[in-house]
């Protein structure tokens, strides 16, 4: 069977698996990245998830799922603001080195819409958005079948739109982003500023909510919000025959579906309300299957 190993390279965590051709997954394994130590030791990590999951396996390469933004034919990270020290890293050649095997990289939400696409939520459509939802927000896009890059792979960081002119800043050091506004972090910020509980999660808003607790119901509307007009501005800029929402905010999402849609029959044209937003399919492993999916044919 031809199989490849894809890693999924996050903030907080490193994960690799070796996937067949079909999206199987044959073996896995992850670590807690060593966001901190810089990339020659997140490599490390690498080669030692590799060789311990490649053995009895005829890999034929690697893909890596990335945080941008990156370039994913020249192989190189532009900037990665959740791992310390990686602006400008040739990973692709550095990982080869490190590997022995040929390596491709890609953003890491467009690999996750590329497993999506294939064998997930939006498996069969011709036009499809991802968008995770975790420590930050990204996205990727499928236009007429095929992953949109635009130019140098820096298509699609959705997470930096501007959705208010709210003095609220950014990872990136920008005002008002989509991220800063909507993603885990910033629900657990809300919610912890209440001092209704002690530091807490966007996963402990949810529960709270749906227990009854009536700040925490409120706090959650407040996401909803957020997340709503960012919905309307990706339908109005891709036309997406679906919107698939990954990341551990995405486990919110029935909890939050009312209000999103209201938020969209508010914001959105007509022509674009009746787009359905789901839940992705492949969960966690949606990384390092779309990964995989780089180095296999």
């Amino acid at each position: 069977m031809t199989v490849a190993i894809g890693i999924d390279l996050g903030g907080t965590e490193l994960r690799a698996a070796v996937v067949g051709a079909d999206g199987g997954v044959l073996a896995h394994a992850r670590t807690a990245t060593a966001a901190l130590e810089g990339p020659e030791a997140v490599i490390a990590q690498m080669a030692d998830l590799v060789g311990r999951i490649a053995p009895g396996h005829a890999v034929i390469g690697v893909g890596i799922g990335s945080p941008g933004p990156l370039d994913a034919a020249a192989g190189v990270v532009v900037q990665a603001s959740t791992l310390h020290g990686w602006d400008d890293v040739p990973l692709a050649a550095l990982a080869e080195a490190r590997l022995g095997l040929p390596v491709r990289i890609d953003n890491d939400a467009n690999v996750a819409a590329l497993a999506e696409w294939r064998f997930g939520a939006g498996r069969g459509l011709r036009h499809m958005v991802y968008v995770t939802v975790s420590t930050g927000i990204g996205g990727g896009v499928i236009i007429d079948g095929k992953l949109l890059h635009g130019r140098g792979s820096l298509a699609a960081e959705i997470g930096h739109m501007a959705i208010t002119d709210t003095p609220i800043r950014c990872s990136c050091g920008a005002l008002g982003c989509w991220e800063a506004l909507a993603a885990g972090p910033a629900l657990g910020q809300r919610a912890t500023e209440t001092g209704c509980w002690g530091p807490v999660t966007a996963r402990d808003v949810s529960r709270l909510a749906e227990a009854g607790d009536a700040t925490a119901a409120r706090l959650l509307a407040e996401e909803a919000r957020w997340l709503g007009i960012g919905f309307a501005n990706l339908l109005h800029l891709y036309a997406p025959e679906m919107i698939v929402v990954g990341g551990g905010v995405s486990e919110c999402l029935p909890a939050m579906r009312a209000d999103i849609e209201a938020v969209i029959r508010r914001q959105a044209m007509p022509a674009y309300r009746d787009v359905p937003i789901v839940a992705a399919a492949l969960g966690h492993r949606a990384g390092v299957i779309g990964a995989a999916l780089l180095a296999l044919p």
